[in-house]
């Protein structure tokens, strides 16, 4: 008993450890979102994309060199790996396309729905079974996204259709990102990540470089030192608690772009926004809720 009971205690300390970890994460990526804005308004997306990516792929040989197997860089899976590594950066440059251009809580509040289109691709693309209630949350949570768009009306601009397709191509990259973790490490998968995002980037960033000013640099270093540190530290929150635990702080997010966008730059949420938002937080956490209900259940049978 003593010893189930310390067990107990460590993991419930290591989750505790997790969430803590997972929050400095989500700071950091708060910081990046901030920095991309700026950065948006200053120079071309792809551009700052490329510098990004570029300074991000010694970080990736580094994590992917193996004592006595040298560089792990083989994928069981090598088209797969090369079309999710392409569509990270078409990602990145709608995100930062529409942060110039859009409050970045408007942005956060629709990238917001990512979760439950994910569940929602998962049944024709993983097989996976989704029962009637996390489809009802789905629904729920792109009401939501149609309240924050506002398609049709006076308050819909160009912009909010960027958020929106690099939603969907954030959900694509999740969905084959779970697919390739099946053969292959995380370290091979971020080689893949770095090499090929740096690869497509830079032939774009050829057509549109600008050489930037001293603070230009000065947002461009930040904004890859601080997103490449997120994601460190983000994966070993991931080594540390479930990950249907820690899901639901990313909707931290949301308060970070509310108030760094009013103290930065001025933006209030409108009262739309700030209800479709409320409606796609909600619904991704009843979704969470019946994931971890579901997985909770299998294990059980398992055991069982």
């Amino acid at each position: 008993m003593t010893g189930a009971d310390g067990n107990s205690g460590g993991m419930g300390a290591g989750v505790g450890r997790g969430i803590a970890v997972a929050l400095v994460a989500i700071t950091l990526f708060a910081a990046v979102d901030v920095c991309s804005k700026l950065l948006g308004q200053r120079m071309s997306p792809i551009q700052v994309v490329c510098v990004r990516f570029v300074l991000f792929v010694p970080v990736a040989v580094a994590l992917a060199m193996r004592r006595g197997e040298g560089l792990v860089w083989r994928s069981g899976m090598p088209g797969l790996q090369v079309f999710r590594s392409l569509l990270l950066p078409v990602q990145m440059w709608f995100y930062i396309s529409a942060f110039a251009a859009l409050p970045l809580a408007d942005v956060q509040a629709i990238g917001a729905s990512a979760p439950l289109l994910v569940t929602a691709l998962s049944v024709p693309l993983l097989g996976e079974r989704v029962g009637w209630r996390r489809w009802s949350a789905v629904m729920v949570g792109f009401a939501g996204v149609v309240l924050i768009v506002r398609p049709g009306f006076a308050e819909f601009r160009l912009p909010m259709l960027y958020v929106v397709a690099g939603t969907t191509c954030w959900a694509f990259y999740q969905i084959i990102l779970k697919v390739v973790g099946r053969v292959d490490s995380a370290a091979t998968t971020g080689l893949w990540t770095a090499v090929i995002g740096s690869l497509s980037s830079s032939i774009a960033c050829a057509f549109v470089w600008t050489t930037p000013d001293a603070t230009g640099w000065w947002l461009l270093m930040a904004a890859a030192l601080t997103g490449g540190l997120g994601h460190i530290v983000y994966s070993h929150a991931f080594s540390l608690a479930p990950a249907s635990t820690l899901q639901p702080f990313n909707y931290l997010l949301l308060v970070y772009a509310a108030i760094l966008g009013w103290l930065v730059f001025g933006d209030v949420p409108d009262g739309w926004t700030a209800v479709g938002a409320g409606l796609v937080v909600a619904s991704g956490l009843y979704t969470f809720h019946r994931e971890r209900q579901s997985q909770r259940r299998q294990s059980a049978a398992a055991e069982g």
